[in-house]
């Protein structure tokens, strides 16, 4: 019997109702915009020239419909998880015995940035690889992201909270008794938590990065500094790279930490607003050397914008930074280290930190940090090339070290 046949439950393809395409449509009509005279560098944030652009192909060329057929090329289920609704989207494994893999995302990611990765490793001999190597992948939308909404009963929602889930439904709702799992930004962290907490029922674990779980704790867990101030003896070029990281994240995280429903009426209700906050995150935050249009086309950009705008997410996306503060993390136990899980952990070289120029570095860097004594590490790469939103700017780099972390631990 094929996996797909065992599969429990019936695909739901994903669809958008005209009248939310339409309501769309008026309001990118009735935008009003903001005087952005001298801002033609950027330094204010972003670019009403390119914004205006993107505003007027959402409006007149963009087609949702196409970029919904592709999406369904794929199979989408909905479920009800301890009363949370989630979507999951599905690539059946292709081979003598697929792992079950379940890939978390991020913010303001969507589960379709991974879709450049999901055939590669559902499939791997499609792509002259091993068939031994295949998963049987399962892409969620993070509940309160995309398609997993609403979210009326669940404020409280966080990143170890959606481990619980996740562990939930692949377990109990898909049967698995034990998986892998992969993870980027906060779903790097639902994934170290998964490699905390079920360590026992996880084949390993791979991520991007590679933070601590403690991250949101305490009093200034909006500052990504933690209130310590710039380091003295920087040359001058670490100084501008250490100012760029903090630049980088400084509004992102303040802002969702500790604003993010004042921040949601505006993006709820205008979706030039929304794509705006959200269009500086995958520009400032990709590897794209001055060009977003090198990583994200147009149509890129407003497929992932629209996962947020039809589902009306963005309030409870961006909630969960706010909540990752509020609920601090606990441990499950006080076994070392941290997440026992076997990890392997994706580094690229638009986050290096100061001072560090080469793939060698970035990983000794890491080594001699107080982040590698949380992981039971097995497999650090390092690139040079691609940014935060790595499996959809190097998929085939985040396919081969993803499958060097599971090879000999399924």
């Amino acid at each position: 019997m094929s996996a797909a046949a065992r599969f429990p439950l019936t695909p739901e393809p994903i669809h958008v109702p005209d009248a939310v395409l339409d309501d769309l449509r008026a309001r990118l009509r009735l935008t009003r915009w903001p005087d952005d005279v001298g801002n033609d560098d950027g330094y204010y944030g972003v670019r009403r020239g390119y914004l205006q652009e993107l505003a007027e192909y959402w409006l007149h060329h963009y087609d949702w419909r196409k970029a919904e057929a592709a999406i369904n090329a794929h199979e989408h289920y909905r479920v009800t998880v301890d009363g949370v609704p989630v979507h999951f989207m599905r690539r059946p494994g292709v081979g003598p015995a697929p792992t079950p893999l379940i890939l978390t995302h991020g913010w303001p990611w969507t589960f379709w940035h991974w879709s450049k990765v999901v055939d590669r490793l559902a499939d791997p001999a499609a792509f002259g690889g091993d068939p031994a190597d295949a998963f049987d992948v399962i892409v969620p939308s993070l509940p309160g992201f995309g398609f997993s909404t609403p979210l009326p009963d669940h404020p409280d929602m966080n990143f170890w909270k959606v481990a619980d889930l996740w562990h939930t439904l692949m377990t109990d709702t898909l049967g698995h008794e034990k998986y892998a799992a992969g993870g980027c930004d906060v779903g790097a962290l639902v994934t170290g938590q998964l490699g905390h907490k079920y360590a026992g029922e996880l084949h390993g674990i791979h991520i991007g990065s590679g933070l601590k779980l403690t991250l949101f704790n305490g009093d200034r867990g909006w500052d990504l500094s933690g209130g310590r101030p710039i380091p003295e003896g920087l040359s001058e070029s670490e100084h501008r790279q250490f100012l760029s990281l903090e630049r980088r994240f400084a509004a992102h995280l303040a802002v969702h930490v500790l604003g993010p429903s004042t921040l949601s009426y505006g993006l709820s209700d205008s979706p030039v607003g929304l794509l705006a906050w959200i269009l500086e995150r995958w520009d400032k935050w990709s590897d794209n050397r001055g060009d977003i249009e090198s990583v994200f086309s147009k149509d890129d950009l407003l497929t992932h914008a629209m996962i947020f705008w039809a589902n009306n997410a963005i309030g409870t996306s961006v909630r969960y930074y706010a909540n990752n503060n509020r609920y601090p993390w606990t441990p499950s136990h006080d076994r070392q280290p941290v997440i026992e899980a076997p990890t392997g952990i994706t580094f690229v070289g638009h986050e290096n930190p100061p001072g560090v120029t080469t793939t060698e570095q970035r990983v000794q860097s890491w080594l001699a940090g107080d982040r590698a004594e949380w992981y039971r590490h097995v497999n650090l790469t390092a690139h040079e090339n691609g940014g935060h939103f790595i499996p959809w700017e190097i998929p085939d780099a985040w396919v081969d070290d993803l499958r060097r972390t599971f090879r000999g631990r399924r």
